[in-house]
């Protein structure tokens, strides 16, 4: 059995060094010779040995062609042409294109991700290489929003799905955002709004603030950025800062796209609440008149904490206007009436005061 396996091999390969070699096949070589420029190479049934361009032995090309192979490599090659002094013209560049075009023709039946290494900015999108070829990637597909300004990708490598593929004629054309669509999809289906999550701030605005929440981005108001008034975002953040954030809302606007609100201030607890939460209806307390207004008069409880007293409240008689009875900076003495913490607000009464004061 030995013996025939032997005889079989020994045909096979002189079949092999027979067969008449084509434009276009693909051949096996083996590497006698390297120097830095070029490889020299045994193609069985060519009579010469082939030289390869260290420019034709990969891409980018290498600083030498040793650094790609060493003698008794066996490698895979394109016959380019026909003829000439040493029979052939051969490339393991177009050689390894033509394996990833097969390669790639796979993975978009099965809608496999890969990465691209974006090179330029061209009209319309962004050329890249992937798997070794180079592809396209048009301006609508590399985010989920419209993107103005591309140069920023260059260099990038990104994960895109292949969406368009002619190996005839060697096109390639790639999305990043069918992955960013699928990335949303996930993620949707996991969070709910009144979820606390994870966010890194990704741009200031002069209303507020994105924040990307592990690839989605959201959008902080600057009204939800603090308890406290802001007047600019980056008073109280900066870009590449990590924070926690509230989803405050999830919406699809008419033409598909995924809005998403965010808050800041509402991972922390609200002060007007821990404030006003260390006093009760009934209490009787001190402050300072701070405003006067048609229908009564603000009191200072303590810093961040006002009260109305309406005007009914202010005295027991009749009165017309707020200051019959009392003066910004007066010190007065008040009964808590209510503390409405969804309103915010909280009446006081300086006649229930008084009222109290002579029941005891």
């Amino acid at each position: 059995m030995s013996e025939e396996m032997n005889s079989m091999e020994a045909w096979l390969a002189a079949e092999d060094s027979m067969r008449e070699i084509h434009e276009r096949d693909l051949v096996k070589a083996t590497v006698v010779a390297v120097n830095d420029s070029e490889a020299i190479v045994n193609i069985q049934g060519n009579k010469n040995d082939v030289p390869i361009s260290k420019f034709e032995l990969a891409e980018p090309a290498p600083e030498s062609a040793k650094d790609i192979v060493k003698v008794d490599d066996v490698i895979e090659v394109l016959v380019v042409a026909k003829g000439g002094e040493n029979g052939l013209t051969v490339s393991k560049v177009k050689a390894d294109r033509l394996a990833s075009w097969k390669e790639l023709d796979g993975i978009v039946e099965k809608a496999e991700p890969i990465e691209a290494e974006i090179t330029q900015v061209v009209k319309g999108g962004l050329v890249a290489r992937a798997l070794g070829v180079r592809a396209f990637i048009p301006a609508s597909q590399i985010e989920l929003n419209f993107v103005k300004d591309l140069s920023k990708y260059v260099g990038q490598t990104v994960k895109v799905v292949p969406i368009d593929l002619d190996p005839a004629k060697q096109r390639l054309v790639l999305s990043r955002r069918q992955l960013l669509e699928t990335e949303l999809k996930s993620w949707l289906e996991n969070v709910k709004e009144g979820d606390v999550v994870k966010g890194t701030v990704k741009r200031l605005v002069n209303y507020g603030a994105f924040i990307d929440i592990g690839g989605i981005d959201g959008l902080v108001h600057i009204s939800d950025l603090s308890w406290n008034r802001v007047k600019d975002p980056a008073d109280v953040l900066e870009e590449g800062q990590e924070l926690d954030v509230k989803i405050k809302s999830i919406a699809e606007t008419e033409d598909g796209k995924v809005r998403i609100s965010l808050s800041v201030k509402d991972t922390m607890p609200d002060p007007w609440v821990v404030k006003a939460e260390k006093y009760n209806a009934g209490d009787i307390i001190s402050g300072e008149i701070v405003g006067l207004k048609a229908f009564g008069a603000f009191m200072r409880i303590e810093q961040g904490l006002d009260g109305l007293i309406p005007m009914g409240e202010l005295a027991d008689r009749r009165i017309k206007s707020a200051d019959e009875v009392v003066a910004i900076g007066d010190k007065v003495t008040v009964k808590i009436l209510n503390i409405d913490v969804d309103r915010k607000r909280i009446s006081l009464s300086i006649k229930q005061a008084g009222e109290s004061n002579e029941a005891e």
